[in-house]
């Protein structure tokens, strides 16, 4: 077997089961590993030199096609349901066999990587990958030990992708051809029959869900944070998709931690990766020109397409995929904090896209509340954004990432009310959807206002106003925030009618509930007194 570049001298391949292989390239460089992709055609440079590659068959994760192995530690700890569907031991280990044995004759990039920037909690990472980009993406998405490091790399977790690899569903326990099955106790994440390289970067984020709050009593999040430059204050954003969780957590006065995924200490907030992934969908340097700056050379590009005639990326090409993306080592972004850990957080946002126009655009909410909505994950979908959606959706992700958590939401929330009365956390809710009526009535509201409304939270400004309480939501509404007209502060002002206010917000707390009767059983009764009260009267105190 013959092997290029710097690797352990002790722990191999063979730590990880493969005996064999036509050649092996460790540790390349992103300069080495980009030409070996354009040679071997898995990808061609743009203009900015970033590389441009394809994700084939498919564009984005496979829910249903993820599994964990049930063994006896997971079987009591995992939180079995359609979205951590159990594995045989049996079947995970005959799939294993079969994947090296597939990769006797094949070239391999082997990358030996850390996930957490706390060095008290980080994994060890050894990734296998068959296609040269998928290393590179690796190369970015994870921290990169030091050289000299390399030689002495002792992995305790292993990810091996071989997308040409496809399961047998008869035999293998699969339920497609492609898979990714996550192994606690072997310490390994087996993917297949799928190119769509986040199922690497989310199936580490999925172990580090189970292992940091299980083993470390760590609270781990599905989060961007940032902290100020002179106070050094960390601030943290929860948020789905097209909340705004990227551009808010992106500001020129502070440093960014990171951008998707972090770990909360008893010390500190540390960011679980070494770059972003970020969505392409629309991009141009005026709306996002920390994002568009950093795609450039040893940046990624997926499922985007050209200007004709040139090298030019369109972003407004969706003609592959909605969900284009980009991923780039965090140090592609100017004011990226190094090493990515800042302190304990004194504020909190959860950040929701209100297409009914009934939520606050800024509200303080009481520990009982905050751990209520963190497990609700509430956003909208509106008109336009999915085949079939006419007119606005509710959309609900326990704790803000449903898809990545091993463990019950309730574990993750008390986690969540303990460090905040631990450390006197305030915890806004922020509405950046709509106001003074629904979506295709109402306007959005404005980005200066949302901006205006987080900087007066981070700097202390909101400590010094009134508040009133919403009737529904039982949330604190400041009377008044620098730079806001006092009107968009209460979304009921904004309605021309009471009536269709009250209706609308009544509605989505009756959705808010129905959602919530899943967890009830595990819930206690303090997150249970975070609960909306439909107003009947329709009086607002």
């Amino acid at each position: 077997m013959l092997q290029f570049g710097i690797h352990p001298e002790s722990y191999g391949l063979a730590h990880s089961g493969i005996l064999k292989a036509a050649e092996v390239h460790w540790n390349l460089s992103p300069a080495e590993l980009i030409e070996k992709a354009i040679i071997n055609k898995e990808g061609s440079l743009t203009s900015t030199g970033a590389l441009m590659c394809d994700t084939g068959k498919f564009t984005g994760r496979s829910p249903k096609d993820r599994f964990i192995v049930k063994d006896e530690e997971t079987s009591e700890n995992i939180w079995w349901n359609d979205i951590n569907i159990p594995f045989s031991e049996e079947n995970f280990d005959k799939l294993h066999k079969k994947m090296l044995n597939f990769l006797q004759d094949k070239t391999i990039y082997a990358r030996d990587a850390y996930a957490g920037a706390d060095k008290t909690y980080r994994l060890n990472l050894r990734v296998i990958n068959t296609q040269a980009w998928h290393n590179l993406f690796c190369f970015n998405m994870f921290l990169r030990p030091e050289a000299y490091k390399l030689k002495d790399f002792k992995p305790n977790f292993t990810i091996i992708c071989v997308p040409e690899f496809e399961a047998d569903p008869e035999t293998d326990g699969t339920r497609s051809a492609n898979f990714a099955i996550i192994n606690m106790k072997k310490r390994m994440i087996l993917i297949g029959g799928t190119a769509y390289a986040g199922e690497m970067k989310k199936g580490i984020f999925s172990v580090l869900n189970y292992l940091l709050p299980v083993k470390e009593k760590v609270l781990s999040m599905h989060c961007s944070a940032n902290m100020g430059l002179e106070k050094k204050d960390t601030a943290i954003f929860f948020g789905l998709s097209g909340t705004g969780k990227t551009t808010l957590s992106a500001d020129p006065n502070r440093d960014l931690i990171g951008d998707d995924e972090h770990g909360w200490t008893e010390n500190n907030v540390f960011n679980f990766e070494g770059g972003c992934y970020a969505k392409v969908i629309d991009l141009t340097e005026k709306n996002e020109p920390d994002i568009f700056r950093a795609i450039k050379f040893g940046a990624i590009v997926e499922n985007t397409r050209y200007f004709e005639n040139t090298r030019q990326v369109d972003y407004e090409n969706v003609s592959v995929t909605e969900n284009t993306r980009t991923a780039y080592p965090i140090h592609h972004i100017n004011n990226a904090a190094n090493p990515s850990i800042g302190g304990i957080p004194r504020n909190i946002f959860f950040l929701t896209c209100d297409a009914f126009g009934v939520i606050p655009p800024i509200s303080k909410m009481s520990k009982g509340q905050a751990m209520y909505h963190f497990i609700s994950g509430y956003t909208a979908k509106v008109a336009g954004t999915e085949a079939g959606v006419t007119e606005p959706q509710t959309a609900f992700s326990a704790c803000f990432g449903a898809p990545f958590l091993p463990l019950h939401p309730t574990q993750y929330a008390e986690m969540l009310g303990k460090k905040m009365e631990e450390n006197e956390v305030n915890v806004w809710l922020i509405n950046t959807g709509w106001t003074g009526g629904p979506y295709g009535i109402g306007s959005r509201i404005k980005l200066k206002y949302t901006r205006a409304m987080i900087s007066a939270a981070l700097n202390g400004t909101l400590e010094n106003v009134g508040y009133r309480t919403h009737s529904i939501y039982g949330v604190q509404i400041p009377m008044t925030c620098p730079d806001v007209p006092s009107s968009v502060l209460s979304p009921r002002e904004t309605w021309k009618n009471d009536d269709g206010y009250y209706a609308k917000a009544n509605d989505l707390a009756n959705r808010f509930r129905e959602n919530f009767k899943k967890f009830e059983e595990f819930a206690n009764e303090e997150i249970m007194s975070g609960q909306p009260v439909p107003n009947l009267n329709y009086k607002d105190r």
